[in-house]
C-alpha cells in the first residue's frame, strides 16, 4: 500500500491509501461538522442538510443522483455525528471518474425549497423512529446529561420543534459557515489512480472559496449525575454509565481501546462473565469514544427492571476491582488480539478502512498504515492500562436509567 497526498490552493486536502491489489476502491468527503457545531436555532441542521446533499445540485436532480450511483453498482450513503458528516460510495476501480464526480457535485447541493419542504417530513419520522428505540434514547439522553452546556451534549437529529422551526435560508447559512474546503477532507482507499483521482478534485472542487470554519474544543469532565427517566412502556430497564476519557488526538487512545475492551468487550470481558453469563442481563458493553478534545467511556446494560439495582451494583464492583488490580496478562493479551483481528478482518476491503483512513487525517492531521495500528496496540502495557483507569476514574460516572421503573443511586 501507498499513502499519497495533496491540498488544493483553496485548502481542500486529498489523501489516499493506494491498494493495487484490491478489487474496489472507496471513496468519501469527510467534512469536519456536527451537531457540536450547531446553534439551539438550528439543532439538527448538520443531519437534515446530510439528508438533503443527496436531494440534487444545479446538474442532477435527487433522482438522477440516485440512478447514477445504481448505475455503477455503488454501495453509497451518508452519516452525520457529533463532529462529522461523511459521504462516501465504494465502486469498482473503473468507474472511478464517474463516482468522483457524482460526489464532487452533491458536496454543493441546490437545497431546493420544495425539497427541503418534503424532507423535513422525513426527519422528524426519523426522530419519532429513533425515540422508539431505548437505548438510543439512552444514549442521546446521556451525553446530554454528562456533557450538559457543553455542545458536544447537542442531540444529533434535533429535535421535532427545531426541525419544524428550521427554514431553507438557515440551512444555506449553515452550508456557508462549515462546508469551507479548508474544513473538508477527500479520502480514497483502495485499487484508484491518485493522479487522476486528484487532477479531477482539483477540475470539480478548486472553485469552492475557502473561509473560516472554527471549532470550540474545551474540555469538559462531565457532570458525574444520577438519574432516572421512567417509561412504563418499556418492559426493559437500560443502565448507561459515562466517564471522560482521552480524546481521538492523544496518544493514550490505544490503551483506552483496549481498557474499554478488557472490561466491556461483547464476549469474555468483564461484564460479560459478570452480567451475560450469570443471566442477569441480556447486553451488556463498554466502548471507548474518542473525540476531537475530549473522549467518553460509555457502558450499556439492559436488564429486567427487578434486577436493575443489583446490575448497576456490580458494574460498579467490577471498575472498582479494575483500579484497584488493573488487568491480567491473560486478559490483556486477548483485548490485543480481538481488537487486531477486528481491525485486520476490517481493513480487508477498502470501504472497512475508509473511515480509519478519513478519521486519522481529520483529527490527527497524519496517516498511519493498519499494520502501525495494530503495533501500538500490542505495545500497550498492563501498567499504561491500569493508569489510564486511574487518571479518568471511571468507576466515577455519569448514570442514567431508563425504563419501567426508577433506579436509584
Amino acid at each position: 500500500m501507498q499513502f499519497q497526498q495533496t491540498t488544493l490552493s483553496n485548502g481542500l486536502c486529498v489523501v489516499a491509501e493506494v491498494n493495487p491489489t484490491a478489487k474496489s476502491l472507496a471513496a468519501g468527503f469527510f467534512v469536519r461538522t456536527g451537531s457540536r457545531d450547531e446553534t439551539p436555532e438550528v439543532a439538527g441542521v448538520s443531519h437534515f442538510l446530510e439528508h438533503m446533499v443527496f436531494k440534487g445540485t444545479d446538474r442532477r436532480t435527487a433522482l438522477d443522483v440516485n440512478l447514477e450511483f445504481d448505475r455503477m453498482g455503488a454501495q453509497y450513503n451518508a452519516f452525520t455525528g457529533e463532529e462529522t458528516t461523511v459521504y462516501f460510495a465504494a465502486v469498482l476501480p473503473e468507474f472511478q471518474a464517474a463516482c468522483l464526480d457524482l460526489l464532487c457535485d452533491i458536496l454543493r447541493p441546490s437545497l431546493r425549497q420544495e425539497d427541503f419542504d418534503v424532507e423535513k417530513g422525513v426527519i422528524q419520522e426519523e426522530i419519532a423512529m429513533y425515540d422508539d428505540l431505548p437505548h438510543f434514547r439512552l444514549h442521546e439522553t446521556i451525553m446530554s446529561r454528562h456533557f450538559d452546556s457543553h455542545p458536544l451534549g447537542n442531540a444529533i437529529l434535533g429535535t421535532k420543534q427545531s426541525v419544524a422551526a428550521m427554514k431553507r435560508d438557515d440551512m444555506r447559512a449553515y452550508f456557508d459557515r462549515r462546508y469551507s474546503p479548508g474544513n473538508v477532507t477527500l479520502v480514497g482507499v483502495g485499487n484508484l489512480d491518485f493522479d487522476a483521482f486528484a487532477s479531477q478534485a482539483e477540475a470539480l472542487c478548486s472553485s469552492w472559496k475557502p473561509f473560516q470554519a472554527d471549532r470550540s474544543r474545551e474540555p469538559c469532565d462531565g457532570t458525574k449525575t444520577h438519574d432516572s427517566i421512567v417509561d412504563e412502556k418499556l418492559s426493559r430497564q437500560n443502565l448507561g454509565l459515562m466517564s471522560p476519557a482521552p480524546s481521538y488526538q492523544d496518544e493514550q487512545c490505544f490503551a483506552a481501546q483496549v481498557l474499554s475492551t478488557v472490561l466491556g468487550d461483547s464476549t469474555g470481558s468483564r461484564l460479560f462473565y459478570a452480567l451475560i453469563e450469570t443471566a442477569l442481563a441480556d447486553e451488556a458493553h463498554t466502548a471507548y469514544s474518542g473525540m476531537d478534545g475530549v473522549g467518553v467511556f460509555y457502558t450499556f446494560a439492559s436488564t429486567a427492571p427487578e434486577a436493575a439495582g443489583r446490575v448497576l451494583d456490580i458494574i460498579r464492583r467490577e471498575f472498582k476491582k479494575f483500579l484497584d488490580e488493573g488487568p491480567t496478562d491473560a486478559e490483556l493479551q486477548a483485548a490485543k488480539n480481538k481488537i487486531a483481528s477486528q481491525a485486520t478482518l476490517k481493513g480487508e476491503q477498502p470501504m472497512g478502512r475508509l473511515v480509519s483512513v478519513g478519521f486519522d487525517w481529520m483529527y490527527r492531521g497524519r496517516y498511519e498504515p493498519l499494520a502501525q495500528q495494530i503495533e501500538r496496540i500490542f505495545a500497550v502495557t498492563g501498567e499504561q492500562v491500569l493508569q489510564l483507569a486511574r487518571r479518568y476514574d471511571i468507576a466515577s460516572a455519569t448514570t442514567l436509567s431508563l425504563g419501567p421503573t426508577a433506579v436509584t443511586g
